[in-house]
């Protein structure tokens, strides 16, 4: 799906379960993190996190151009339009959008580290000085086992 693809179902998705029109921008953005879209307030665009196309399909791609397509519409008339707003919660039950978007499954890079004493693995985030440091549990020396990248839900 390409952007003009994703205009074109966003002004249906408009037309079919609101019954008005969206006359603004909708694309997508790639350095969208942890949300699956975004409505710009300022210039009325509408913006889709691509992952969550790749990842989870088209169906839920729709949902997630419904929940921003309400904040879209309440805002454009003056409505609750924020996520703890009646109208925005009664709008959203109404066409049937999600209000929160499941996380995609991320890697982390993180240090690993192991006991020389008790085979302890232990796992950082950020890198430290063994020499520093002992082993919690039996008092160990510690050394440097290298980088892995561990999937984590976010």
């Amino acid at each position: 799906m390409n952007e003009t693809d994703l205009q074109a179902l966003v002004e249906q998705i408009s037309s079919d379960f609101f019954a008005k029109p969206f006359c603004h921008q909708a694309r997508f953005n790639p350095r969208l993190r942890t949300t699956g879209g975004r409505y710009l307030l300022k210039s009325h665009d509408i913006e889709i996190n691509p992952k969550y196309l790749e990842a989870r399909g088209e169906d839920y791609l729709v949902g997630i151009i419904k929940h921003e397509l309400c904040h879209y519409h309440l805002h454009l008339e003056k409505k609750g339009y924020q996520h703890r707003d009646q109208d925005f919660r009664r709008l959203m039950k109404k066409v049937g959008a999600p209000r929160f978007c499941q996380p995609l499954d991320t890697a982390v890079k993180v240090q690993v580290y192991q006991c020389t004493s008790c085979q302890t693995e232990i796992i950082r985030r950020r890198r430290f000085q063994e020499s520093r440091y002992k082993c919690g549990r039996c008092g160990g020396k510690i050394r440097y086992l290298g980088p892995r990248t561990q999937t984590v839900d976010s």
